[in-house]
C-alpha cells in the first residue's frame, strides 16, 4: 500500500491544499453560495436546494467541515450550518498570497503564452 507524503510538505501548504480540494467539486461551491446568500445558518434547507440525495449532500458537508470552512451544529434530527468565516478568509490570504507569489516569478518562465 502506498503511503502518504503529505506529512513531508509544511503546515501551510497541508492546510492550503486541504482548502483547495474542499472547493473541488461544484456541489461544494454550490453549498458554500447556498449558505452565503442566506447569510445565517441553514438547517435541512441545504438537501432541498440541491439535486443531490441527502447522503451526498451529508458527504460534501463532511470536506467542507474538515476543511473547517463551516461549522455545524446537530440539534436533534436537524443539523445547521453555516460558513466559517474567519478561515475561509485566511485561507483565502493564502491562497492569494501564493498566486501573487507565482505571478512575480512569471516573467523567468521559459515557455510564454
Amino acid at each position: 500500500m502506498a503511503q502518504s507524503k503529505k506529512s513531508e510538505f509544511g503546515i501551510k501548504d497541508q492546510k492550503l491544499a486541504d482548502f483547495a480540494k474542499a472547493f473541488s467539486h461544484p456541489a461544494r461551491v454550490s453549498i458554500l453560495r447556498i449558505l452565503a446568500k442566506q447569510g445565517t445558518c441553514i438547517c435541512g434547507e441545504l438537501v432541498d436546494a440541491l439535486p443531490l440525495a441527502q447522503s451526498t449532500v451529508s458527504q460534501h458537508i463532511r470536506e467542507l467541515k474538515d476543511a473547517n470552512i463551516i461549522t455545524g451544529e446537530v440539534e436533534g434530527p436537524k443539523s445547521c450550518y453555516c460558513i466559517n468565516w474567519a478561515v475561509l478568509e485566511d485561507q483565502w490570504k493564502a491562497f492569494n498570497s501564493i498566486l501573487h507569489e507565482m505571478e512575480a516569478h512569471q516573467a523567468k518562465l521559459c515557455c510564454k503564452t
